[in-house]
């Protein structure tokens, strides 16, 4: 009794189809094929297209704003911000946390999410925009009297003229300090004024930043700044940025933006969300409502035996079916088994 032995191919060499006599042999046309010519021009070709692309449809550079052109560009919504800092009716100053205890934060009905992390950004606008930046000032005696007189006021004495200041400037035309009538407004007024010029010279961006630690990476206290004045939100409505422009979906310089994020800015132009002070948390809470939803589809009865109603599977597994139904077979497969791509019920589908 013989065997017949398929010798091994030479060492070094991989085996082929050509080592194997029982392999059968391809007959019809070759032709030579440079995989790597062809990756070079792909690259190539791709990163023209990329340049050019990018050039005419890429995302513009649009420069941070930030306090110097604020205070330069509108000076009186610089000081009319300040002044409501100060005396404690600012946007940041009535938020709540995780910034301070000027209110209940946002919360989802009778949850108090915001207030269940604490405060974790400690921001007292007072003292952190206005009062720490004047005090590192040197070389200003009309500066060192005014807060000279102000730290030597009793807290309500400061909460007295800081509002008086406030209601006086709010009293007046397009919030012009020039046409404030005289009152009872302490040093309130030359801090403001001294702070303004220390924002138009570009310091006070420093100063608030700095307060972030070594690294300047921390905008949190110049943006809740920058916030609670008006001009920022004018120039987010003129790009189309605020929240009844779809704004969480718009790109900065470049409307509409990423339309993937239609779903979730959505509900900030429907009530009750569009006019509620809690729409992101009520917003979020929905949105984490319904991803919840999406996961457990397979186990929810009924929602997931929508395929079998609506059986989209099968015009896009159509091919398939039309064989099936051309050789006769059942198109629901085996008993125990479904052809792939037939998801209905939430079951997998054979492999």
């Amino acid at each position: 009794m013989t065997a017949t032995v398929t010798p091994a191919p030479p060492e070094g060499r991989r085996r082929s189809r050509r080592d194997d006599p029982d392999a059968e042999k391809w007959s019809g046309p070759t032709r030579r094929y440079d995989i790597i010519k062809e990756f070079v021009i792909a690259l190539v070709v791709v990163s023209l297209l990329t340049v050019v692309l990018a050039v005419f449809l890429g995302s513009p550079d649009e420069k941070a704003v930030s306090l110097k052109q604020w205070a330069n560009a509108t000076p009186n919504d610089f000081i009319a911000t300040a002044a409501a800092e100060l005396d404690g009716t600012s946007g940041t100053a009535t938020y709540g946390p995780p910034y301070n205890n000027g209110g209940p934060g946002q919360q989802i009905f009778f949850l108090h999410t915001a207030s269940w992390g604490g405060i974790r950004i400690p921001v007292n606008p007072a003292q952190d925009f206005v009062i720490d930046p004047l005090e590192a000032v040197t070389g200003n005696p009309a500066l060192t009297v005014a807060l000279a007189v102000w730290n030597r006021a009793s807290p309500d004495q400061q909460q007295k003229w800081a509002t008086n200041y406030e209601q006086a400037i709010s009293a007046t035309p397009d919030n012009n300090p020039a046409s404030v009538k005289p009152g009872d407004y302490g040093p309130v007024p030359v801090m403001l004024e001294q702070l303004m010029r220390i924002a138009q010279a570009g310091a006070l961006d420093g100063a608030l930043t700095r307060s972030g630690g070594f690294y300047v990476l921390d905008y949190t206290r110049p943006l809740l700044f920058l916030s609670d004045g008006s001009y920022l939100a004018d120039k987010a409505a003129a790009q189309h940025l605020s929240g009844d422009q779809w704004g969480m979906m718009n790109e900065t310089g470049s409307f509409p933006g990423q339309p993937w994020l239609w779903l979730y800015t959505f509900w900030y132009q429907i009530e009750p969300f569009k006019s509620s002070g809690n729409a992101d948390a009520l917003i979020w809470g929905l949105m984490g409502i319904l991803s919840l939803i999406f996961v457990l589809v397979p186990f929810i009865p009924g929602l997931r035996s929508v395929p079998r109603f609506i059986p989209i599977h099968r015009l896009i597994w159509r091919r398939w079916y039309q064989d099936q139904r051309s050789a006769g077979t059942d198109v629901n497969g085996p008993v125990g088994r479904r052809p792939v791509g037939d998801f209905t019920d939430g079951e997998a589908p054979a492999t």
